[in-house]
């Protein structure tokens, strides 16, 4: 079924959530990157200070928390988790290369 076949209303409706679900993303994509200023942050604290880029008890401690928003709001913990996992390897990514730490560039 081509959307030029689909009955208007329906069309209409299909229409509004896709325009709420694109505002979703770029407010997804904003939070992201200013949760990245703020970890550009603690690691050019880190790297001054010579603290360790990963700091695995916090990263412990922010799973659990993440994982009870994510059961509370009626999402899957594992699949928050998995995001979370992915956000954090990036920040120590990130961490490390202004520690001049582990990562080559490769």
């Amino acid at each position: 079924m081509s959307d030029s076949t689909i009955d208007p209303a329906v069309q209409a409706e299909l229409d509004r959530l896709r325009e709420s679900i694109d505002n979703i993303d770029a407010a997804v994509v904003h939070m992201i990157a200013e949760r990245f200023k703020c970890t550009q942050q603690v690691g050019r604290l880190k790297a001054t200070h010579r603290l360790p880029p990963a700091d695995p008890g916090r990263e412990a401690r922010q799973i659990a928390r993440l994982r009870q928003l994510a059961e509370n709001a009626k999402l899957d913990p594992a699949f928050a988790e998995k995001l979370l996992n992915f956000i954090i390897a990036e920040v120590i990514r990130h961490h490390e290369t202004l520690a001049g730490g582990p990562e080559d560039g490769a």
